[in-house]
């Protein structure tokens, strides 16, 4: 059952006139709790306040979060949280108020049950006709504003695909709609850049810091399609699915590989060290 409280408060219910509701201005985060753990909280705390400093929306203190999330999981082992953070009320118009009073939720959703053999065998992916815009001064951060996404993930009903790979306008591999992408090709672990588009997830970055103790040189770059193809093997990460290899895009089958393995035993290990229980 959904829990939430806004600005410290239980409730469900937001001003019709907050720019989260007219126009998507605003940020959010998405965190895993797991045994009342919560996983990279001060991470995604971190990256709520870079993007609010780059949308130039006040960051509330750190403390008022972790106050919200110590009183949701009272009682609760397992969930979902979300973070939202808006500009808040504000007259019809574009023209952002001068000194926003800022909107500060947090929600707790249930778990997802998601097949074990997800993360043991893999998921089948397909090709999104959708494409992300570029917009540097944008990429990076989760933003409200989540159209494309929207509309990729309209693209296919079939449940036994459990996700589609982007491209931005320029034919470029960026990233899944729910998910990051990494695939290896021999000894080198390969993801998009995302300077110009896609979102910098807290889990691509502990892979791409672990890599190097993996034997794994990492290669940032653009990519097109071609990189796909001629990949060993593909992956998923965000903070809630961890890492789920990828065992067929499109026509495609992959075998497992160790690789992959290593280092989804190796994220476990790092999520168990970066989990919270004293807010």
């Amino acid at each position: 059952m959904l829990a939430c409280r806004i600005n410290g408060i239980d409730g469900r219910q937001i001003d019709i006139s907050d720019r989260a509701c007219q126009y998507g201005d605003g940020l959010f985060e998405t965190l895993a709790v797991r045994n009342g753990q919560v996983e990279f909280l001060e991470a995604h705390l971190q990256r709520l306040a870079k993007g609010a400093a780059s949308l130039g929306i006040p960051m509330p203190d750190a403390g008022l979060w972790r106050a919200d999330i110590r009183t949701l999981l009272v009682g609760r082992q397992q969930g979902v949280l979300k973070l939202m953070l808006s500009r808040g009320p504000g007259g019809r118009g574009y023209l952002a108020p001068d000194d926003p009073v800022t909107s500060r939720i947090v929600m707790l959703h249930p778990w997802p049950v998601h097949p074990p053999e997800y993360v043991e065998q893999g998921v089948r992916v397909r090709l999104c006709q959708m494409r992300l815009a570029v917009q540097p001064q944008l990429a990076g951060i989760k933003h409200l504003n989540r159209l494309e996404q929207i509309l990729a993930r309209r693209e296919w009903a079939d449940p036994a695909i459990q996700e589609g790979v982007m491209f931005d306008n320029r034919d470029r591999v960026i990233e899944g709609t729910m998910s990051n992408l990494f695939w290896v090709k021999g000894s080198t672990l390969h993801t998009p850049d995302l300077s110009a588009c896609g979102v910098q997830g807290i889990m691509r970055q502990q892979i791409i810091n672990l890599a190097p103790a993996l034997g794994l040189d990492v290669q940032i770059d653009h990519y097109s399609r071609q990189a796909l193809d001629e990949a060993d093997g593909l992956f998923l990460t965000n903070s809630v699915i961890g890492l789920w290899p990828v065992q067929q895009l499109e026509e495609r089958l992959f075998d497992p590989l160790p690789r992959i393995k290593q280092i989804q035993d190796k994220l476990d290990a790092v999520r168990l060290q970066h989990a919270e229980s004293d807010f």
